[in-house]
């Protein structure tokens, strides 16, 4: 198992806010959605542009790009153009650290 990376404090990462740290030339965001932490691979399956930067609409997440929406909790794509699901990553808080595990979920 690889090494957990720190996101951030618990208590600098309010609900609807999210951070982005990258891990061997991978970009993850980390999103608080009502006090649950979820990471995703922060880019679009459709045309490979970054999505944080993206409105965020509760659990989802707007490409800025083309408009397709992801759910951040599951990496579902949810609407064209995208069809694939984003990569997810496990999260967890330790020690009021939201921390994440750089090895993919899927």
């Amino acid at each position: 198992m690889s090494d957990w990376i720190e996101v951030a404090r618990n208590d600098d990462f309010p609900p609807g806010s999210w951070q982005v740290v990258e891990y061997e030339d991978v970009m993850i965001a980390v999103f608080n959605v009502d006090g649950e932490f979820y990471a995703i691979e922060d880019i679009c399956t459709h045309d490979g542009e970054t999505l944080t930067g993206g409105d965020v609409e509760g659990n989802e997440v707007v490409c800025p790009r083309h408009g397709a929406r992801f759910d951040v909790t599951t990496g579902e794509a949810l609407t064209a153009p995208a069809y694939e699901d984003l990569t997810t990553f496990e999260v967890r808080v330790d020690n009021g650290m939201v921390m994440v595990n750089p090895e993919s979920d899927d």
